[in-house]
């Protein structure tokens, strides 16, 4: 009977370095069991028995026949796992009618014997050929069908009675390799065209074979062996079942190994990215139901998400920018969360930041962290000017993604899936993840405003999705245990022993534009808008520092979706001051430059010498009636009725910022006095024209949306 073990003594053959040698003497020494080789050509070699057996360069050459692991014989394990239930229980009966021939008891031994066994025709005492008619005589098979049994079984136990038809009764359909590779090349050239038929595949390639090779050359094989051949190919190349987009990402896959982005602690890689929301919010100003895009960032190492936008019909720059300061410094958390989902200060950072409102807050609604590298994609949005400058200044490296390879940031890919499933499909207004799985008016039940859609997001993410285990958590230690986000932030502390936390207060004005202008007697001038304030007064009559594009320009920041006013730094205190414009009174509300542009538009078509306040006062009364039904005035208007501004930035000595109430109400700030301001807007504008009574229309703002509201 051959073995899997082999002798290994004097006259053993072994095959080292690629040349056969023999062991011509053993000898055991102080430093372990040596051997002697001799070499084909009589040269003698000294090595240890150690490396000798276990070495990558030495095989042994056995003297008998026996299993390997290179034989074409499948392992008993797969032999096995491919039967059923009833195959596999087939298998063991028949085992034991073999056992019972050669032994005399079915379970193969005398001390587990069963009533009345040994039975007399299988009698240990009597002849093999006798044993062997009585049971194929008792199974009714032929005597030859026994003699294999036996055989089998003595060599590969109950797996060598396993039909081989049974192993191979999924074996693909047999047709002429020219004709398959034909169908491939086929179905491989539709990859970026609208789905075909089978019918055509098969048609194509039944000419372009006879084409190739000549009429009755190749044998074509009957239509159902066709269509059987073309469901095997498509697990090569995916074409008929899937969706073409599935099937054109499935076909960019890399034929290699996969790559994977590996982590070592929280903020060493941030993933951004947005993705239109599968459900309406409502517009503020028209109550008329809107798309909404959703960016986020989120930590790859940890999988928390460290900042959230959702703003109206598109992301812009800022919107991106926003993001990635919640990150930096992130926004604070509702009063009324549970206490599981506030993040409180974490770790020892290299730079501590103590912020003395944060700390006598509610706490934050997400973990602070310094992003090292950036993973964005292609979008506008991602490789803008604003934001490649952004990260240059904070020392962030951007990453750009693969194009159209949305598994370079699957993660967030799967926090927008997760989204979808687990909270949006909840709400009123869910339309689904495309046109095939919309309601028939799922706009008909959107009642979230934007802001608010928001908001059930980030206390979502919160609350639920920072404290579930996640299945790519793991730690390489207890690949068992599945830790959730918020766990794997702790985790990530405890194994870095650091994190970056931000060092400057006014981090925020470093994600804001910069334009360059100089400083004049009346302020400063950026597209036809004046600004000025007391920080100017020692820098109007005195020549820039700066090396700027423009002559002796100096440096403002600007904030596309608040241009009430900019940020000037001075260059000897190195402070910032808010530089306020000269229509902001005019202003109840941020009002972004489309706007501005848009009024300006709209005011030159219906007065003659048209100015930024009656522009202003003009496109305020369009909206406030419910006239912005483009779609141009539509998307400007929504961004208006934001009730935040796109960053929150920290305050100045000339300015306190005026959050929202609900803002108010989390930071336990006073509402602010709306009396103070509400007839100034009106007093100061100065139409010249017969449109009193039309301004006055602002004032009926309240008004309108009761009336509006009654409706809805």
């Amino acid at each position: 009977m051959s073995g899997a073990g082999a002798r290994v003594g004097v006259g053993t053959r072994f095959r080292y370095d690629g040349e056969t040698v023999e062991v011509v003497e053993m000898a055991a020494t102080t430093a372990g069991n040596e051997v002697v080789l001799k070499d084909g050509r009589g040269r003698l070699l000294r090595l240890s028995l150690t490396e000798l057996l276990f070495s990558d360069r030495a095989v042994i050459i056995p003297d008998a026949a026996g299993p390997s692991a290179e034989d074409d014989e499948e392992i008993a394990s797969v032999v096995l796992g491919q039967l059923d239930s009833t195959g596999r229980a087939r298998i063991l009966e028949r085992a034991e009618h073999v056992r019972e021939v050669m032994t005399g008891y079915r379970s193969g031994s005398p001390e587990l014997a069963r009533e009345g066994e040994p039975r007399t025709d299988y009698s240990p005492d009597r002849p093999w050929e006798a044993r062997y008619t009585a049971k194929a005589s008792e199974l009714g098979v032929s005597l030859r069908t026994v003699k294999q049994w036996v055989a089998d079984f003595r060599k590969r136990g109950e797996a060598g009675l396993a039909r081989k038809n049974q192993m191979t009764a999924g074996s693909q359909v047999t047709a002429d390799q020219r004709w398959v590779e034909t169908a491939l090349e086929v179905m491989v050239e539709h990859t970026g065209e609208s789905k075909p038929s089978r019918t055509m595949v098969i048609d194509r390639t039944r000419a372009r074979v006879i084409a190739r090779f000549g009429p009755d050359v190749v044998p074509q094989p009957s239509r159902a062996t066709a269509f059987r051949l073309l469901e095997q190919l498509e697990r090569r190349h995916p074409l008929f079942r899937l969706s073409t987009k599935r099937n054109r990402d499935i076909a960019d896959r890399p034929d290699g190994v996969y790559g994977k982005l590996r982590s070592t602690r929280p903020g060493e890689y941030l993933v951004m990215d947005s993705t239109r929301l599968d459900v309406f919010a409502f517009d503020p100003l028209t109550l008329k139901w809107v798309q909404a895009e959703l960016s986020v960032g989120m930590d790859w190492y940890t999988r928390c998400i460290t900042g959230i936008r959702v703003t109206p019909v598109s992301t812009k720059a800022v919107d991106v920018s926003a993001v990635l300061y919640q990150s930096f410094r992130p926004r604070p958390a509702g009063r009324d969360w549970p206490r599981h989902a506030v993040w409180p200060e974490h770790g020892i950072p290299r730079t501590v930041l103590v912020n003395v409102d944060a700390a006598e807050g509610p706490g934050l609604a997400s973990p602070p962290l310094v992003p090292e590298t950036l993973v964005v994609d292609h979008g506008k949005v991602y490789v803008s000017e604003h934001l490649t400058s952004v990260c240059r200044r904070m020392g962030i490296s951007i990453q750009p993604a693969r194009l159209r390879t949305g598994r370079d940031k699957g993660p967030v890919e799967r926090f927008f899936r997760t989204l979808r499933e687990n909270l949006l499909q909840a709400l009123p207004g869910y339309k689904g993840p495309d046109i095939h799985s919309r309601g028939e008016r799922p706009e008909e039940d959107a009642f979230f405003f934007l802001d608010e859609l928001e908001a059930i997001i980030r206390e979502w993410t919160a609350v639920a999705y920072h404290h579930r285990p996640h299945a790519s958590l793991v730690d390489p230690g207890l690949p068992g245990l599945r830790m959730s986000p918020a766990k794997m932030f702790e985790h990530g502390v405890a194994r870095a022993g650091y994190i970056e936390a931000p060092r400057d207060p006014d981090l925020a004005f470093e994600f804001l534009r910069t334009k360059w202008r100089t400083i004049q007697h009346y302020g400063v001038e950026i597209d036809r808008r004046r600004y000025n304030g007391p920080a100017l007064n020692a820098y109007r009559t005195i020549k820039s520092p700066y090396d700027a594009p423009v002559k002796n320009g100096w440096p403002f920041q600007v904030d596309p979706d608040d241009i009430t006013r900019i940020y000037f730094r001075d260059p000897d205190s190195r402070r910032w001051h808010a530089l306020v414009w000269e229509h902001a009174p005019s202003v109840r509300m941020p009002l972004s430059e489309d706007a501005l542009a848009f009024a300006r538009k709209l005011a030159a078509s219906k007065y003659r010498y048209p100015d930024d306040r009656l522009a202003v006062a003009d496109l305020l009364e369009r909206w406030n009636l419910g006239l912005g039904t483009t779609l141009a005035e539509r998307r400007m208007a929504l961004r208006l009725s934001r009730e935040q501004a796109a960053i929150e930035l920290p305050e100045t000595d000339e300015e306190v910022v005026v959050s929202l109430p609900s803002v108010r109400k989390a930071l336990g700030t006073q509402q602010p006095n709306p009396e103070s301001d509400e007839s100034e807007p009106l007093e100061a504008l100065e139409t010249g024209d017969d449109d009193d009574a039309d301004l006055e229309d602002l004032a009926d703002e309240d008004d309108f949306y009761a009336d509006a509201l009654e409706d809805v």
